[in-house]
């Protein structure tokens, strides 16, 4: 009987972690992808995240490696795509880029990270 109490209180618990996992915008894909080289400069950094996102409150910033902003237009939510995420690009010399995001998803929980991309044969 208190084994079967116990267990049934791990497995509720365990579905209440689960469910409040869920409730924040992680970041699930980019392209460029974390990560990756590409070939010269992308016109846009799309970054998808697992929820939908807080126009107002979502943004993210390319920088090189010396700090200096990239971006050619803040950070936009895709009208089309509430997960989705853009930042228009200036043109960028081959080397390291850093991307930093920080999102407010629809149900108020914030996120934020970063990652790298490279352009060029480095």
């Amino acid at each position: 009987m208190i084994a079967r109490n116990i267990g049934a209180a791990c497995a509720a618990a365990l579905l209440l972690c689960a469910h409040a996992v869920q409730a924040h915008a992680f970041l699930d894909h980019s392209d460029p992808a974390v990560g990756s080289t590409v070939p010269a400069t992308p016109a846009v950094i799309h970054l998808w995240f697992t929820q939908q996102l807080e126009p107002a409150f979502s943004t993210a910033t390319v920088t090189d490696k010396s700090g200096t902003t990239m971006n050619a237009d803040p950070a936009a939510v895709d009208p089309k795509d509430g997960n989705e995420l853009n930042v228009q690009l200036k043109p960028l010399d081959p080397g390291t880029y850093t991307v930093k995001w920080h999102v407010l998803s629809v149900d108020t929980h914030t996120t934020e990270g970063d990652f790298t991309f490279h352009v060029g044969g480095k």
